[in-house]
């Protein structure tokens, strides 16, 4: 009997909890700012580019927030290495785009959760059927809309951060 594959996202470094170099530098915390190391299999053979995106779903700011926007990732990427958010480092494959998070720039955003209950990070992955004609000074809202209509599957984690 024949199996089906799904589109999957996995890390090898990412557990139920982000770890401190997940965190934020600053506000706070005193993480490495270092976006996960991410994979993925199956996805649809018609897939043109990924996106990835990271999102706190309970951020106190009645829309969330934005910590990772990065898309026109090539169709034969498969892996976002650890550290590929820092624009710094040059880590992204050749023509993909980080636009502007949540705090205003582009790149990865550490976490740094307020105090209370943990806050879920939800991260991500999305086979486009095309490249999308935006730039880093694009809003998170802006790709976001323009990812609803390219999107032809998407896989995801949850992971949990809490003030420590």
């Amino acid at each position: 009997m024949a199996t089906a594959t799904t589109f999957t996202l996995k890390s090898n470094e990412l557990g139920g909890q982000l770890a401190n170099k997940h965190y934020a530098n600053g506000m706070g915390y005193n993480g490495d700012n270092q976006s996960p190391q991410l994979y993925w299999e199956h996805a649809p053979e018609a897939t043109q580019s990924f996106a990835v995106t990271i999102y706190d779903l309970d951020a106190p700011t009645g829309s969330g927030f934005w910590h990772w926007v990065v898309f026109n990732i090539p169709s034969h990427i498969q892996e976002l290495a650890a550290g590929a958010g820092d624009p710094a480092k040059n880590l992204l494959p050749a023509g993909a785009v980080q636009s502007n998070t949540d705090a205003g720039l582009p790149g990865y955003i550490g976490a740094a959760p307020n105090d209370g209950p943990a806050h879920r990070y939800l991260i991500t992955v999305h086979a486009l059927r095309e490249k999308l004609a935006l730039d880093k000074e694009t809003s998170p809202a802006l790709v976001g809309f323009n990812m609803h209509f390219a999107t032809l599957a998407k896989a995801s984690l949850v992971v949990y951060g809490q003030q420590h």
